[in-house]
């Protein structure tokens, strides 16, 4: 009796882990949509947050320079374990779309954006507008000072007064830009006169914000929304935004998203990249980024000028891709 007693306890136990394996052989793990960013981590973690809460997703993100992202992932290719790359520039999602690794978007996403903002193979799409303009100390620059073209900087009453971040992503794509318009030639002959000339290197755009409200310089080469994180803090900041016509120093680059191959998710991927081109997430990245809004109808922060009152050069962001012979031509020119 206690034998029979003893089998059938032990059946039970049995039945009741086995249905705890079925149980947890069907119950499927969540899956981690990982992002490489090169946008910095402090000011992408409110976003991304918001971003788990809003979707329901459970997302990851690797942090690292734009440019060197995008050669990490071609360098990992079908390794690699990203869905979305985030970079802070449009030649980086170049790189990738030129070598094969991002998907095409659909058209429902890519035509939330201007033309001009998007890969014309609808392989990335713009998020934010990143408008390079010239800061400058307003204690030591009248208005009627500043240069007409960024060109015109390698002058002789600009020596020592400028400021630049060679190794910074913008900037590479600036000069990328330059490359296009001018050649490479002219474009390697100005940054040998700026070096010349005295130009201050500095690691980051906001160091050169910084050292313009010391009045270590007078002018430095930077992206749009730096001055405002500083005027946020000290409205009296004595820095004020120039802006150019025409010139590869009115470039409106753009942060955006590709969606890679290397994805076993896309279904997530491109509503992730839905999500960020919402209006309610694009009035949160206008307000808390200062970057311009890409989707019609939401207002620029702060007193900038609006997107379409800017002129910049008529170019193919797309064709900003080249950042090898960049970085070979900023090396040449003793930059790096």
């Amino acid at each position: 009796m206690v034998s029979h007693q003893v089998r059938q306890i032990s059946s039970a136990i049995t039945a009741i882990v086995l249905g705890l394996g079925v149980g947890i052989a069907v119950a499927a793990t969540p899956k981690t949509l990982t992002v490489y960013s090169g946008r910095d981590e402090e000011i992408m973690r409110p976003l991304i947050e918001r971003a788990k809460k809003d979707l329901g997703l459970n997302i990851e993100v690797r942090y690292g320079d734009s440019t060197e992202l995008a050669i990490a992932l071609i360098e990992e290719g079908k390794n690699s374990r990203a869905d979305v790359f985030y970079a802070q520039d449009a030649g980086s999602l170049g790189a990738i779309g030129r070598e094969g690794k991002a998907v095409k978007l659909p058209s429902q996403l890519l035509n939330k954006v201007d033309s001009r903002f998007r890969s014309p193979a609808g392989e990335w799409v713009g998020i934010s507008g990143r408008a390079r303009v010239i800061d400058y100390n307003t204690k030591l620059v009248k208005t009627n000072e500043l240069p007409k073209s960024v060109m015109q900087l390698s002058d002789r009453k600009w020596r020592g007064k400028v400021g630049w971040a060679p190794t910074n992503g913008s900037f590479l794509s600036f000069v990328t830009a330059m490359r296009l318009m001018e050649g490479d030639q002219k474009t390697l002959a100005w940054l040998k006169a700026m070096k010349a000339n005295g130009a201050k290197a500095y690691p980051k755009n906001s160091a050169i914000v910084e050292a313009l409200g010391r009045g270590e310089i007078a002018l430095g080469l930077v992206n749009n929304y730096y001055l405002y994180r500083f005027t946020k803090k000290d409205p009296k900041f004595p820095v004020a935004i120039h802006h150019t016509k025409g010139d590869a120093g009115s470039l409106i680059n753009v942060a955006g998203l590709a969606v890679l191959k290397t994805t076993d998710q896309q279904s997530d991927a491109e509503k992730f990249v839905a999500y960020m081109l919402k209006p309610e997430t694009q009035k949160f990245i206008t307000e808390n980024f200062y970057e311009y809004p890409l989707v019609t109808g939401i207002p620029v922060a702060q007193k900038q000028l609006p997107l379409k009152q800017l002129q910049p050069p008529k170019l193919d962001l797309g064709k900003l891709s080249d950042l090898k012979a960049t970085m070979s031509l900023i090396q040449e020119a003793g930059l790096i």
